[in-house]
């Protein structure tokens, strides 16, 4: 199996260095970028598997840079900012993130998050067919999901999040269990993440995200697929 790509874009040359070769010493293909329009560039040719963008970057800042990335892709994205409050986490997340590390972090905390966002990517299963749901579709061997004809783009998180609910229709999966299998046992105890991408989740499937069809709230206890 070839080398997974791993892509961070950082200002900060000694962070950047020392993070890079860590990241190359426990098996991971490593490409660098010290600036925002370099790291899209990067982004582009190099179709990295997955980006740890820090946020605080002169010129086009780490928000930026997401957005640009967002608009052409997928591929899963890991914040680093010196900021821990609530407020940019939400703004990550509401962006399409994949996990957010604040600084400082060790070496190993980032490369067991990089391990997990990558994880969480879908794998083909053979046995995957379709689900239909007025005009949702969710293939689940193409990890394709459209609503009226028009295909949705998610990033691996998010389908990952659909797909667990979807396969197991009109049963409602406590916010626990969503947690466990989506995101892993780290996580544990962090509901409002289920929160923020259930919340995507509708803004991109659902007809009025307000008064949701598809993906129904239990309150305190968890989400239910219809």
């Amino acid at each position: 199996m070839a080398e997974q790509k791993i892509l961070i874009i950082d200002d900060e040359i000694t962070l950047l260095e020392l993070l890079s070769d860590h990241i190359r010493m426990v098996g991971y293909h490593c490409l660098t970028a010290s600036g925002g329009q370099d790291g899209l560039g990067l982004a582009e040719n190099e179709q990295p598997d997955l980006i740890v963008l820090d946020v605080m970057m002169p010129g086009m800042d780490g928000w930026e840079v997401c957005r640009q990335l967002r608009d052409q892709s997928r591929v899963p994205i890991i914040m680093l900012t010196a900021k821990g409050e609530e407020f940019d986490k939400l703004r990550g997340f509401r962006m399409g993130i994949d996990d957010y590390v604040t600084k400082p972090f060790s070496f190993a905390e980032l490369v067991a998050r990089i391990g997990a966002v990558l994880a969480r990517i879908p794998t083909v299963d053979s046995s995957s067919q379709e689900l239909h749901s007025g005009d949702l579709i969710i293939n689940f061997r193409e990890h394709r999901v459209s609503v009226a004809s028009t295909t949705i783009d998610l990033t691996p998180t998010e389908y990952r999040l659909l797909e667990t609910l979807a396969r197991n229709p009109h049963h409602t999966i406590p916010t626990d269990d969503l947690l466990e299998e989506v995101w892993g046992f780290d996580y544990a105890g962090q509901a409002d993440l289920v929160k923020h991408y259930i919340w995507s989740l509708r803004q991109k499937i659902e007809q009025d995200p307000g008064d949701p069809k598809h993906i129904v709230t239990e309150r305190g206890f968890g989400y239910r697929f219809e």
